[in-house]
């Protein structure tokens, strides 16, 4: 059994002392309901920054909303990079609100812009409505690169859990030529094969709030066609050739069914030639990027990515 850091072992007593249900014993509505409120009880104070600023751009789909931040100290007519952030929550839970610690600190670390995006959620829109909105979500920001104060040339790609699952799937994307290719990619413990064949679905079932279970109720929801899940734009693992994508940081954590699939991603990345930067906490839970007011080394590993994002830019 890996170890694990005492931070985890004082949140998931906490959270059994709280009797919360399982996600996945619970309606999608439910779920969002017990994870807005769990959110203020792990997100970290908010750091300031020079803009904060609240859009809205029309998809196929009906609205997307995003959330622009430009670090602190950051003059308003400076060209920024930026990276297109996409929050997790199993496609089904998370908005601009609960990663907005996260994006504030990744702006403030990598002295570029973050653009948040909030795609539509399942079950009311499945696979791949989420995706289809990233996508659009990415071409927008480019075109509209100028107004927003942001180099074109400059764009990342980012996100945790489901959004580390389709910010890889945008990667992808951009190699084929059906959105910008973007110049990196942040995977913190990303999705990366929704057939659910990793090793990690047999080894995490319990103790953790995200099991086997749990992810199974997410994948459902999202992509209820079995077949469907061995898309690649579904299951980026699964993609034929991963040469030429761009350099990536790929974040793992032990206790996290997805924790080999995130690994196995990265050494394919590495085998096809990509500059992979991989990191596993083998102490650490699923999420914890974004639980900085409850586990501590979240703030010195987004501090970490946006120093290679730096460097990368």
């Amino acid at each position: 059994m890996p170890a694990m850091h005492p931070d985890v072992t004082k949140l998931l007593e906490a959270i059994e002392a709280a009797g919360r249900l399982p996600y996945q014993a619970q309606s999608p509505d439910e779920a969002r309901a017990g994870y807005d409120a769990g959110r203020a009880a792990v997100m970290p104070p908010l750091d300031p920054v020079a803009l904060r600023q609240d859009l809205v751009m029309e998809g196929r789909g009906g609205p997307i909303p995003l959330r622009l931040y430009r670090p602190a100290g950051a003059q308003p007519d400076t060209i920024l990079p930026c990276l297109l952030y996409l929050h997790g929550g199993g496609w089904i839970l998370g908005d601009l609100d609960s990663h907005e610690a996260v994006c504030r600190r990744l702006a403030n670390a990598s002295g570029g812009a973050v653009v948040a995006v909030h795609y539509r959620r399942a079950p009311e829109h499945r696979f791949p409505a989420a995706i289809d909105d990233c996508a659009e979500a990415f071409t927008y920001i480019t075109e509209k690169a100028s107004t927003l104060k942001i180099a074109r040339s400059r764009i990342a790609v980012g996100g945790d859990s489901a959004g580390g699952n389709m910010a890889a799937v945008l990667a992808l994307m951009g190699k084929n030529g059906e959105v910008p290719r973007p110049v990196f990619q942040l995977l913190l413990y990303p999705v990366t094969d929704l057939t659910m064949k990793s090793p990690g679905y047999r080894r995490v079932t319990s103790g953790v709030p995200l099991t086997d279970a749990t992810m199974r109720y997410f994948i459902d929801h999202y992509v209820p066609n079995e077949a469907d899940r061995s898309d690649w734009k579904a299951s980026p693992l699964l993609a034929r050739d991963f040469s030429g994508l761009p350099p990536a940081l790929v974040v793992t954590c032990s206790h996290d069914p997805l924790c080999e699939e995130g690994r196995e991603y990265a050494r394919k990345l590495g085998e096809a030639g990509v500059a992979v930067t991989e990191l596993n906490f083998n102490d650490q839970l699923h999420g914890f990027a974004a639980m900085g007011g409850a586990i501590r080394v979240a703030t010195p590993l987004l501090d970490f990515a946006g120093a290679v994002m730096r460097e990368r830019w």
